[in-house]
């Protein structure tokens, strides 16, 4: 039961920290700002996390992180661009998001490896 305490917690904080960064900061790229780092944080915490108890890891990986980051919005907002009439902002911003997400885990991998 911890465990699914743990990510239901986690889960909730980073919702609502996602929500609170998007109505801070309205714009587009928020969200790939915060998939970016959502992104490196989850790749750091593959080795730096092993520290933890898994219940720990499972409330931030699983929890926070799975709340915080969204996958929806990125392909909901590509198509809403897209269907505004702005496919080079929709390619743009599927770009920087699975791009700038997949360099930031290769980042966050490589430190978390560092200092494991």
């Amino acid at each position: 039961m911890t465990a699914v305490a743990l990510i239901a917690v986690g889960g909730t904080a980073g919702v609502l920290a996602r929500y609170g960064l998007t109505v801070w900061l309205q714009s587009i790229w928020t969200i790939a700002g915060i998939n970016i780092v959502g992104s490196f944080v989850l790749a750091l915490l593959l080795h730096v996390g092993v520290q933890l108890p898994q219940d720990v890891r499972d409330g931030l990986g699983i929890g926070f992180l799975g709340g915080f980051t969204t996958l929806s919005t990125l392909t909901a907002q590509t198509v809403l661009e897209a269907d505004g009439g702005r496919p080079g902002l929709a390619a743009a911003y599927l770009a920087v998001n699975v791009l700038g997400g997949l360099l930031a885990a290769l980042g966050g991998y490589a430190l978390g490896r560092a200092l494991a």
